[in-house]
C-alpha cells in the first residue's frame, strides 16, 4: 500500500471470528525522535524496529539533507552517522515533510538553533495546519520564521546564530510543541526550560537521556517542569523501537467487536503517557490481557491478549486525552458498538490534526448509522451494540479517519467503504496484509 497521488477507494465488509498475531509497525514517535537525535549524535546509532512508512521515511531523508549520513540495513534496522549538536549542514532542496505533523515540527525544533536556512513544506492536509503554535516558541531562541498566511506551510526558519536558552509553558497539551522546544535548547547555552500544565507523551525526554543529555522532570505547582542543559555532547546508542500503541489500537479495535475474535499482539509500548485509550477500553470491559511486561530501548512493553466481548459507555475525563489523542477515531467507532453512552472530553485538540478529526468521524459515524453530538471539546457517541454501514466515509487524507472506518466495517451489518485509503501508508503500510491475515474482509 502506498501513498498516491491518486484515491485508493477500499471496503470492508462483516468478517468472521479474527485469529491470529497481528504484529504491529513500530512506534512512530519513537522512530521519528530516533532518526533525529541519530544526526544530532556524534557517532553511529543503530535503530531496530523502524516504522518504514512514508512519514518517517520523509525525516529520515531530512537528516539526509541536514548533513547526517543515513542508511537502511534491512526491514526496520537502520543506521544513523550523526554531525553532532550543533553540526547541521544546509540542505540544498526544500525539506518535504509529506503528511507528517510530528517530523516537520520535531525538525524545525532541531534546526532553529543551528546557523543555517531551510524551507519545510508538505502534502495539502500537512499544508492546511497550523505551525505558529511550534515556531512562536521556536522564534524565543533567535531564529527567524517566514511562513504563509496563517503560519502555514510553506515556512523558512533561519536559524539563530547566536541561541539563547528559552523557558517556555506549552499554551495547549502537545507533545509535538515541547519536543520542538526541548530539540531547539540542544544547541543554546545555560538551561532550557519547558512547563507543562497537562503531561504528553514523554518519549523526547527518554530518549535524549538515553543519548546522554542532562535532563530532569519535576512536578510543581507550575505544572510537570522539564529542564535540559544545553550544548550536550550526544553519545550515539543502539534504540530497539517498541511496537505503537497506536497502531495496535486498530486489530485490538477489530477483536473487541468482531464476534468470536481473539489476537494477539506482541510487544506493544505501555509508555504511561501512551496508555490512555487501554485504560480507557478497560473501563468499557474489554476483555484485554497483558502478558509479558518488560523493557525494550527504555520503553515498557507488553504482549496483548484481547478477545471479543460485551462493551459498556464510559466517560472519558479531559485529563486522560493527552495520552489517547490520536486514538479518539478509533475509540469512536468502539463505542458505536458498545451499549451506553461514551462521552470523550478535551478533544479540542482533535480539530487541527492531519484533518478536523472530530467532524470527520461525526459524520462518517451518523453517515453509518449512528447517533453521534460534538461541541467543540467534546464528542458524544450513543452506543446501541452495532453499526448498520452502508456509507462511504470521507478521510480528508488522514490515516487514522480511513483506518477507524475499515475498522468498524468489519463488523457492521452493510459495508462501509472509505474514498481513499492511500494516506494509510504514512504510519502503517501493513495495515491491509496485517488486517486480511486475521481474516479481516478490506479490499
Amino acid at each position: 500500500m502506498s501513498h498516491s497521488a491518486e484515491p485508493i477507494p477500499m471496503t470492508a465488509r462483516r468478517s468472521g471470528p479474527l485469529k491470529g498475531e497481528a504484529k504491529v509497525p513500530g512506534d512512530k514517535s519513537i522512530s521519528h525522535r530516533a532518526l533525529i537525535l541519530g544526526a544530532l549524535s556524534v557517532g553511529e546509532t543503530h535503530i531496530t524496529g523502524l516504522l518504514e512508512g512514508q512519514d518517517v521515511l520523509d525525516t529520515a531523508k531530512a537528516m539526509q539533507a541536514f548533513g547526517a549520513q543515513v542508511e537502511r540495513l534491512g526491514t526496520g534496522e537502520w543506521k544513523v552517522n550523526g554531525v553532532g549538536v550543533g553540526g547541521f549542514a544546509e540542505p540544498e532542496g526544500v525539506i518535504d515533510c509529506g503528511n507528517s505533523g510530528t517530523g516537520v515540527r520535531l525538525i524545525m525544533g532541531a534546526m532553529a538553533t543551528t546557523p543555517v536556512t531551510a524551507t519545510f513544506t508538505g502534502d495539502a492536509s500537512l499544508s492546511r495546519r497550523p505551525m505558529g503554535r511550534v515556531t512562536d516558541p521556536l522564534e524565543l531562541f533567535g531564529c527567524e520564521v517566514t511562513a504563509r498566511e496563517g503560519k502555514r506551510l510553506p515556512v523558512t526558519i533561519k536559524g539563530a546564530a547566536e541561541p539563547v536558552p528559552v523557558r517556555y509553558k506549552t499554551p495547549v497539551a502537545s507533545a509535538q510543541i515541547k519536543s520542538a522546544v526541548l530539540l531547539a535548547g540542544l544547541n543554546a547555552p545555560g538551561e532550557t526550560v519547558v512547563i507543562e500544565s497537562e503531561p504528553t507523551r514523554d518519549h523526547t525526554e527518554r530518549m535524549l537521556a538515553g543519548f546522554g543529555a542532562t535532563i530532569t522532570t519535576e512536578v510543581t505547582d507550575e505544572g510537570r517542569v522539564i529542564t535540559l542543559k544545553g550544548r550536550p555532547e550526544l553519545v550515539p546508542q543502539p534504540v530497539a523501537v517498541p511496537r505503537d500503541p497506536s497502531s495496535a489500537a486498530f486489530p485490538v479495535a477489530a477483536a473487541l467487536i468482531v464476534p468470536g475474535s481473539e489476537i494477539r499482539v506482541p510487544g506493544v509500548s505501555r509508555n504511561p503517557t501512551r496508555d490512555g485509550l487501554y485504560v480507557t477500553l478497560l473501563e468499557m470491559g474489554a476483555d484485554i490481557t497483558f502478558e509479558n511486561p518488560r523493557e525494550e530501548g527504555g520503553e515498557p512493553v507488553a504482549d496483548l491478549l484481547v478477545r471479543h466481548g460485551p462493551l459498556k459507555g464510559v466517560t472519558v475525563p479531559p485529563e486522560r486525552a493527552a495520552s489517547m489523542i490520536d486514538e479518539f477515531p478509533i475509540l469512536s467507532v468502539i463505542a458505536a458498538f458498545a451499549e451506553g453512552t461514551t462521552l470523550m472530553q478535551g478533544v479540542h485538540e482533535l480539530r487541527v490534526k492531519e484533518s478536523d478529526r472530530i467532524a470527520a468521524m461525526v459524520a462518517g459515524l451518523r453517515a453509518n448509522g449512528a447517533s453521534v453530538e460534538d461541541t467543540d471539546d467534546t464528542m458524544t457517541v450513543h452506543g446501541t451494540g452495532g453499526l448498520s454501514g452502508g456509507a462511504t466515509a470521507i478521510t480528508h487524507l488522514d490515516h487514522r479517519i480511513a483506518m477507524s472506518f475499515l475498522i468498524g466495517g468489519l463488523a457492521s451489518e452493510q459495508p462501509i467503504s472509505v474514498d481513499d485509503g492511500s494516506p494509510i501508508a504514512t504510519s502503517f503500510p501493513d495495515f491491509l496484509p496485517l488486517m486480511t491475515g486475521l481474516g479481516g474482509q478490506i479490499g
